[in-house]
């Protein structure tokens, strides 16, 4: 029972595996006609996670040179500051 039982963990978590594998890269890029712009999101204004946290909106400090938002493309290199990710 306990080779079935494992024999079945191990099926699930390579399908669960195969399914993270095999999503579009589209589904992790941005948003169309936007890039990434670091050093300019203010505190909890921030569109995704960093090294410091996981999730947008927990940005701590102003002007965070990791922390990024999304800004329409050729508008980043325009702000002071402001860094394509």
């Amino acid at each position: 029972m306990i080779k079935i039982t494992k024999l079945s963990q191990a099926a699930i978590a390579s399908l669960i595996a195969a399914g993270v594998m095999s999503v579009s890269s589209d589904a992790f890029a941005g948003k169309p006609g936007f890039e990434k712009c670091q050093g300019i999101a203010k505190t909890g204004m921030n569109d995704c996670g960093t090294s410091k946290h996981s999730c947008a909106g927990q940005a701590t400090v102003d002007n965070d040179p990791e922390e990024w938002v999304y800004v329409p493309e050729g508008t980043c290199s325009k702000i002071a500051g402001g860094k394509v990710k």
